[in-house]
């Protein structure tokens, strides 16, 4: 079985980042944790976009070594709140960043 990002992280979490971006926090157990992923690029902005069909210029990724964490900003696909949008708080969209190969 091959290892995902989920098997690295001890909490993830998507939230709405105003009405036109969604932020993904993925919090890694600890520095080692951290500075491992990093390292292996597990997230880089190429492998974000692939994900959520999106250019990687539209994709910010930051990693955080103070907090041991990665944050991963993208654009809405529909703006928050309007007609389709199904998860205006962006809870739910961190999902398919857990399959990510680590």
């Amino acid at each position: 079985m091959t290892a995902t990002l989920r098997d690295r992280l001890v909490s993830v979490r998507s939230k709405n980042a105003g009405p036109f971006t969604v932020t993904f926090d993925l919090f890694f157990p600890d520095a080692a944790a951290f500075d491992d992923a990093v390292a292996a690029k597990i997230v880089t902005p190429e492998r974000v976009a692939e994900l959520y069909g999106l250019s990687p210029a539209q994709v910010l990724v930051f990693n955080f070594a103070p907090a041991s964490a990665i944050k991963v900003s993208i654009p809405r696909a529909v703006p928050g709140g309007g007609p389709g949008d199904s998860d205006v708080a962006g809870g739910q969209q961190f999902a398919p960043l857990l399959s990510l190969p680590a």
